[in-house]
């Protein structure tokens, strides 16, 4: 036991975001006696996180947390429409008649999450099992014999100051921005590039209830409805920097750069949002996650691992961590029991891999494939994935299936992300005449390689405890 004044909480929850809440009310409808702590209780606002997948939706099933989908104007999402150019090929939610995903202003949803997480029964003692709190996590408390024993945390209202709070597992689910990562992770956080977001109003998608992936210059930029007049259009800028919002430069960029690879239908909605001036920028981050072993201790949700927004499935793998920790600790009725708390994390931290592995690698990899510019070897892999859809079948419900967190296997995801590898040699190979053949073989070659310089990267931050 610490040498610390008696403990307060069975669970201490810092963040109230998607993860927070989640594992809350997780663990208080197990009986737990929980504390949440969030900043800001107010009704966040943020471009990021508005669409959920079917993976996501079951989960939240699982949890029993299914009606926070209800009365937010949630749009039904049944695929997405991939977009080159002129071409397009429609991949519908189809593996193992997968449900239909939701997009949604993402306040709105964290809004019911909250509420449910503050609705959670109450425990033996009579009072509700989640005690929620407005405040500032400052420090995180140790054991006065044992610095790496996590015991609690030092917290501040807006009344009073250095607030302490006591119990055997503190939970950090703080976000991508968290305060306490390296507390556990001390992995190097990563940024390939950064969205720009936008709210258009009344726009006509090419195809209603999908998202759209343009495959644009210099890098993809994505459509989904968020609600019965909005869209939501995320503009991705490759590296850290983005031109100037102050000057107009970033509005001249949307305007001549981004506006003219868009759909007709789309462009006067993209015009009109421009023209209102409400750009909103997100870097796009990845982060390996780490093995929850410090005593008293837990990053959840993007406090411990991110992965790149392209394929929207951070919020359905934060879902699935969460059922993993509750299901884990129901083992556990002792959380000061050490041996036992540092067994489950690590069998936790292999157990997520089945989904976790398939959403970061398919979403890194797939951001690889898709910003590619001028006639770089990636291009051969871009014009094989388009190629690749358009064949059908398990060509389609496989990828989709691993897309939309309905199938969770990093292997499968592997042997098809060379498949198209190899299909976009074939169609690299079987252009042109003759005696452009050793230019084309050395094009195909060169997107093997790419693939292969994209891929075993991802796999092996995967693999590594």
């Amino acid at each position: 036991m610490p040498s610390l004044p008696t403990i307060e909480f069975d669970v201490i929850v810092v963040g109230a975001g998607i993860a927070g809440s989640a594992v809350a009310h997780a663990l208080g409808r197990d009986g737990r006696k929980v504390m949440l702590i969030e900043r800001d209780w107010k009704e966040p606002d943020r471009i990021v996180g508005e669409l959920l997948q079917p993976g996501g939706i079951k989960a939240l099933e699982n949890l029993g947390m299914e009606d926070c989908l209800k009365d937010i104007d949630a749009i039904r999402c049944k695929g997405y429409n991939v977009i080159q150019g002129e071409s397009s090929v429609v991949l519908p939610y189809s593996y193992e008649n997968a449900k239909e995903g939701c997009g949604f202003h993402h306040g709105k949803f964290i809004n019911k999450l909250r509420e449910a997480a503050k609705a959670s029964p109450k425990y033996g003692g009579g009072g509700r099992s989640v005690t929620t709190v407005e405040g500032t996590v400052n420090s995180l408390m140790t054991d006065k014999g044992d610095e790496s024993w996590v015991v609690g945390v030092k917290y501040s209202t807006k009344t009073e100051k250095d607030k302490l709070a006591y119990a055997p597992l503190t939970v950090i689910a703080d976000g991508c921005f968290s305060k306490f990562r390296k507390e556990v992770n001390n992995k190097p956080v990563t940024i390939k590039s950064t969205f720009v977001g936008l709210i258009l109003e009344d726009c006509k998608l090419p195809t209603p209830h999908h998202g759209h992936v343009i495959l644009a210059d210099p890098s993809p930029i994505l459509l989904y409805q968020i609600g019965t007049h909005d869209t939501r259009a995320l503009v991705d800028i490759p590296g850290t920097k983005i031109p100037s919002l102050s000057n107009g430069d970033l509005q001249t960029y949307m305007t001549e750069k981004v506006c003219p690879q868009l759909p007709q239908s789309v462009q006067p909605s993209f015009l009109a949002a421009v023209k209102e001036g409400r750009l909103r920028s997100m870097p796009n981050s990845h982060l390996s996650p780490a093995t929850n072993d410090r005593r008293g201790v837990v990053l959840l949700g993007d406090a411990n691992n991110m992965r790149h927004p392209l394929t929207g499935g951070g919020m359905t793998v934060a879902f699935w961590d969460v059922i993993h920790l509750r299901d884990l600790l129901r083992e556990v009725p002792d959380l000061n029991d050490y041996a036992l708390m540092k067994k489950q994390m690590r069998v936790m931290h292999w157990r997520r891999k089945t989904l976790s592995s398939t959403v970061n690698i398919l979403a890194n990899a797939l951001y690889g494939v898709f910003a590619v510019t001028g006639h770089s070897y990636a291009r051969v892999l871009q014009e094989g994935c388009m190629e690749y859809f358009k064949l059908g079948g398990i060509c389609v419900s496989t990828p989709v299936g691993l897309l939309s967190g309905m199938l969770q296997s990093p292997w499968s995801l592997i042997i098809h992300f060379f498949a198209v590898a190899i299909y976009g040699m074939f169609i690299q190979i079987s252009r042109g005449p003759v005696y452009f053949l050793p230019y084309h073989i050395i094009r195909a070659l060169g997107g093997l390689v790419v693939a292969c310089t994209i891929v075993l990267p991802l796999m092996f931050f995967e693999i590594q405890k």
